[in-house]
């Protein structure tokens, strides 16, 4: 259990509150579900919002659509095709929330619209160099959704993961089964299953490459496309405490928490300090606090 979730940390509020989602992957999956919605709802003949949303292949050489290679991964099937928008969602759901954790919410929003639209300008090029025709519509956040699946399996591979909610197999086997899946998909020309395999393994290869590089999109655009401006955060600096110090803890909750600052530590040399969460900054705070109030004079 960590510091923040033992019950003198808890704040009770009285009264109701109506609050939005606390991650990332929570906002993800509620935008989706209410641009469904609301096409169901406001537009159940035409699905106008659906159409308006959706990346063509003619997209690639209309610039001033381009905005539509990140819209369409928050669009999905139409209903009564309430499939396509759930088996997304879940797989977003079940495993997008330990990715989020482990590169934290910016770099995960990040990491998941470049997918969403890189995944859609391989679409429309490959699309393109088919000869396919330029109104032909691609919608669904499968692309990121696919990518989130094999970075889980690259970050937990023994993990267990029920396939088809029923069959218990490791997270590396589901890994290769969607990379094996999709080769064979996009390999098999003529097929009318209406799946975009290219836009599958463009989030695919953008994944490996992340992991294997170990990329920091927000190392790479150096802040440049950050709200941070619109909050700003005291600097704080933080000790690195002494290895041979832990020699003197002499409880499991001091264990605990050193455990948890040699995470965040650990966090910072791979990812940047810009990765780090509010809790995880707090946390920092109160070490490098506790750490320098030892140090003689």
């Amino acid at each position: 259990m960590g510091i923040y979730d033992r019950d003198y940390y808890q704040t009770q509020r009285p009264g109701i509150s109506i609050r939005g989602p606390s991650s990332v992957v929570g906002w993800l999956i509620a935008i989706n579900a209410a641009v469904f919605l609301a096409d169901g709802l406001l537009t159940p003949n035409n699905n106008e919002i659906i159409e308006s949303l959706a990346a063509k292949v003619g997209t690639l050489t209309a610039p001033w659509l381009w905005w539509q290679f990140l819209t369409y991964g928050f669009a999905h099937s139409p209903w009564p095709n309430y499939w396509h928008i759930l088996g997304n969602m879940l797989g977003l759901w079940f495993l997008g929330r330990d990715i989020e954790y482990t590169y934290g919410p910016r770099e995960f929003l990040r990491l998941y619209l470049t997918m969403i639209v890189l995944g859609g300008i391989a679409w429309a090029g490959t699309s393109t160099l088919q000869g396919l025709p330029p109104d032909l519509p691609l919608v669904g956040a499968s692309g990121a959704v696919t990518g989130i699946v094999v970075l889980y399996a690259l970050h937990f591979p023994r993990r267990t993961l029920l396939l088809f909610f029923v069959l218990p197999v490791p997270a590396w086997a589901v890994g290769v089964l969607v990379v094996v899946t999709n080769l064979r998909g996009a390999a098999v020309l003529g097929n009318d299953d209406h799946i975009a395999y290219g836009v599958h393994l463009a989030g695919i290869a953008f994944a490996l490459a992340y992991y294997r590089f170990h990329w920091n999109l927000g190392r790479l655009v150096g802040g440049r496309f950050s709200l941070d401006w619109l909050k700003r955060r005291p600097k704080f600096r933080v000790h690195d405490p002494d290895p041979f110090d832990h020699r003197n803890r002499q409880d499991q909750g001091a264990e605990d928490t050193s455990a948890e600052e040699d995470r965040i530590l650990e966090k910072i040399h791979r990812q940047g300090i810009e990765s780090l969460t509010r809790q995880e900054r707090r946390t920092l705070e109160a070490a490098s606090r506790r750490y320098q109030s030892r140090r003689p004079g």
